[in-house]
């Protein structure tokens, strides 16, 4: 059985979790997302989206749920993954100073848990200077290194040209860190619907674009993801099933940086979907490198 994927967001105070987490919700079309919040307090998910209520449980329409973990991340985690029927991903929203690394280190040492994603808000009214604050700068610093995503948030409330300016610090900080702003779940979680999955084409009004990648012959997978975190290929997210010089078929998924394989005893139909941000993926290129007119192999 392939582990459930956690995805955490993080971000300082204010920068938008809540209002991204209930965006997820809202666009979860028909995927059980189970949420983890820290404490409800004032009440995190939208109230229009809630169906009931049990104790530290909220249902939520279409399937989905949220829980609070308190101080005790572990036994909630353990409970959502004990859930039936399963949530098919995981969304923990840290709290704002919490280092979203060190959640991930949590699900990582959880049995069936993987971490799919760490996806953490900018804040651009805000973020430079917050970063230089000595009292939560660290904190501010340590919060961006721990990203695999970062979505720029509050960009509307600034010209584009202190936008354009947020992204060029972010992108010295991070460079090899996709910068996006409103995302669709396949890019938040990596998640891809059937039919997204098998053809290429323009999502989320415009914004992004996705292509859906077949090897003629295996190829080698490892040399294959680290040639697809190259920024100049534009890939945010990718997901799919390649034939490895090996003999076996590999579950590549990539999320920024970060990325995964594993070889599965009942892998699905060939193909890896790509997908990035229409201004910048290059899927002529992706073709290219599934057709083996460039390189997918390790250099000597």
């Amino acid at each position: 059985m392939s582990a459930l994927a956690v995805t955490i967001i993080g971000g300082y105070l204010g920068a938008g979790k809540t209002t991204l987490v209930n965006c997820m919700l809202r666009q979860a079309e028909g995927a059980r997302i189970a949420v983890l919040v820290n404490e409800f307090g004032e009440l995190p998910i939208d109230e229009d989206l809630i169906e009931a209520r049990e104790d530290d449980l909220i249902s939520i329409a279409g399937g989905c749920v949220c829980c609070s973990f308190g101080s005790d991340l572990t036994a909630a985690l353990l409970k959502i993954a004990a859930l039936e029927p399963k949530p098919d991903h995981i969304v923990i929203e840290s709290s704002g100073v919490a280092l979203p690394g060190a959640i991930a280190s949590t699900v990582d040492l959880s049995d069936g848990l993987r971490v799919g994603g760490i996806v953490v808000l900018a804040d651009a009214l805000n973020i430079r200077a917050q970063a230089q604050d000595e009292y939560i700068g660290d904190t501010i610093e340590r919060q961006i290194a721990d990203a695999d995503i970062i979505v720029l948030t509050k960009a509307d409330l600034i010209d584009q040209a202190e936008a354009d300016a947020v992204r060029s610090w972010l992108a010295q900080k991070r460079p090899e860190t996709p910068v996006e702003g409103q995302a669709p779940n396949s890019v938040l979680l990596g998640a891809f619907g059937a039919g997204e999955a098998r053809a290429s084409g323009i999502h989320h009004d415009g914004a992004y674009e996705s292509v859906v990648m077949k090897f003629d012959a295996p190829c080698d997978v490892a040399a294959l993801s680290r040639r697809l975190t190259d920024p100049s290929l534009g890939v945010v997210r990718a997901k799919g099933y390649v034939s490895d010089v090996s003999g076996r078929v590999a579950l590549l998924q990539l999320a920024g940086k970060r990325v995964e394989i594993t070889f599965p005893d009942a892998p699905g139909d060939a193909g890896l979907v790509c997908i990035g941000p229409k201004i910048r993926f290059n899927a002529d290129a992706l073709q290219a490198l599934a057709a083996g007119r460039a390189t997918n192999r390790p250099r000597k």
